[in-house]
């Protein structure tokens, strides 16, 4: 069964015409993923009793008559930095190879709450540290549409789950890019929503002021309908937004024309060559659907990679002290002292990225550092959103490139990590300002290779978002 020619509605469809039960969908769909998933890699943990007992529930919905959740019966993966209770959360580390947490994240529970059902957890980058997928403790993610190259990362597996079709559905999370750019290295769609829209209550922080929870699927309104069930107010985490959420759904459908659309002139400069023609030929296409396309300026989007590092590695310094052996953590054997087994727990347990980048974070926090790098880059980081704020004034969405080029290959940039950095350059600015923004698919290379064009709107607007991203799929299918 490819469940990647399925969709939220048609299942929903079959459900309620009986051509098949939840249950029988989950099994499928179980027997499917696990048959599939030494080409890719993308699952590291099943969760077969979860998923059928999810299954049943809905198909004792039906059979009493009783109104379906939004997500009834939809298998879902979920990217394994997302905690789910009783189920392996292992964020892609030697440390948590062994955790089971006792609680579900909000938007787990929102998920299911909605009649999803979670058939297992995907692989990721080590504590979503990276933008290949090869930073994982359990080995790298291949991606499905050619399985010599990388799927993006860090929410590498959850990307390639969906373009494989072992998911109709899937979470990832995003600091600098994990959910864009896996969705555009995999040829998905993937939304990252406004900081505070989802919450992050579950989620394992690696910078907390940046991180976000976000859907994949294959098309713009499947990932309208997902955002829609987790997004909200939560009393479990002060940093989710009070604001309303909208029906995405509703606004999907219609015409664009007359909306104005920017193209920053920096996300356009060192473009490869097929990633700019096929941009440039989406770009086009919103022309034609009637949008005003308009130059803009980001000025201080050249500052951005620096400026990210910079937070992002404090940040992460702070929230991975906790991993010490004390507590949840996998503990080194061959400690004799408790400062022992501090040091070698952390040693053994965390690979060369997390290393690098605790090491990088707690330099710039470090006495006489402090307002040389980590405030500075604050600085800088309120002048990149000035931009994007100053940009909306004129234009209602802005569109460019996800990445620079198309998925690389495996190993090609594992051993330079400034050059595994540059990677994420037309995806951090976004997140530094917190906006919404996205990936939907916009063609492929003479390889075959898949490129997104990323949509970004003012904060909470990720209707504008949708509008534009589901006109543009629905004219170039």
């Amino acid at each position: 069964m490819n469940l990647g020619e399925r969709s939220i509605d048609s299942i929903r469809a079959d459900l309620l015409a009986r051509k098949y039960s939840a249950r029988e969908l989950a099994l499928e769909a179980l027997a499917y993923a696990q048959a599939e998933n030494p080409k890719t890699n993308a699952y590291l943990t099943f969760s077969p009793e979860r998923a059928l007992a999810a299954a049943l529930e809905v198909d004792k919905k039906i059979f009493a008559g009783e109104e379906l959740g939004p997500l009834a019966g939809v298998p879902i993966a979920i990217k394994d930095v997302i905690v789910t209770r009783d189920v392996r959360t292992t964020c892609g580390s030697k440390l948590l190879e062994h955790y089971i947490p006792p609680y579900d994240a909000t938007a787990i529970q929102r998920i299911e709450n909605a009649g999803g059902v979670i058939i297992g957890k995907t692989n990721c980058d080590e504590f979503a540290m990276g933008s290949s997928n090869e930073n994982s403790a359990f080995g790298p993610v291949r991606n499905p549409i050619a399985p010599d190259r990388v799927p993006g990362g860090s929410s590498g597996g959850s990307a390639a789950a969906v373009a494989q079709g072992t998911a109709v559905l899937a979470l990832g999370s995003d600091t600098g890019g994990s959910i864009r750019q896996p969705a555009s290295f995999c040829g998905v769609t993937g939304v990252t929503p406004t900081y505070g829209r989802v919450s992050r209550y579950g989620l394992t922080a690696f910078a907390s002021s940046l991180d976000h929870i976000g859907p994949f699927a294959k098309s713009v309104r499947d990932c309208a309908a997902l955002l829609q069930v987790i997004a909200g107010r939560d009393e479990m985490d002060a940093t989710s937004a009070f604001a309303p959420v909208p029906d995405y759904t509703a606004a999907l459908g219609g015409g664009i024309r007359g909306m104005k659309i920017g193209l920053p002139r920096e996300f356009f400069e060192n473009l490869e060559s097929e990633t700019g023609d096929l941009i440039h030929a989406a770009v086009d296409v919103l022309k034609k659907l009637g949008c005003e396309v308009r130059d803009i300026r980001l000025p201080h989007t050249p500052y951005a990679i620096a400026t990210y590092y910079i937070i992002a590695t404090a940040e992460a310094s702070s929230n991975l002290a906790r991993y010490d052996g004390v507590r949840y953590t996998t503990r080194s054997k061959s400690a004799r002292t408790l400062s022992e087994m501090y040091r070698l727990t952390r040693d053994e347990g965390f690979g060369a990225e997390c290393k690098r980048r605790i090491m990088l974070g707690t330099y710039v926090l470090s006495a006489g550092y402090y307002d040389a790098y980590y405030l500075k880059a604050q600085k800088v980081r309120s002048l990149i959103a000035r931009d994007y704020a100053e940009a909306f004034e004129q234009v209602d969405a802005i569109a460019g490139p996800v990445s620079p080029f198309p998925a690389f290959r495996l190993g090609e940039k594992v051993n330079d990590p400034v050059a595994m950095y540059l990677s994420d350059i037309f995806t951090i600015t976004g997140d530094l300002a917190g906006i919404p923004c996205m990936s939907v698919p916009c063609g492929a290379t003479r390889l075959g290779l898949p490129v997104g064009l990323q949509i970004l709107t003012r904060h909470f607007d990720e209707i504008s978002m949708f509008r534009v991203a589901d006109a543009y799929q629905r004219a170039s299918n």
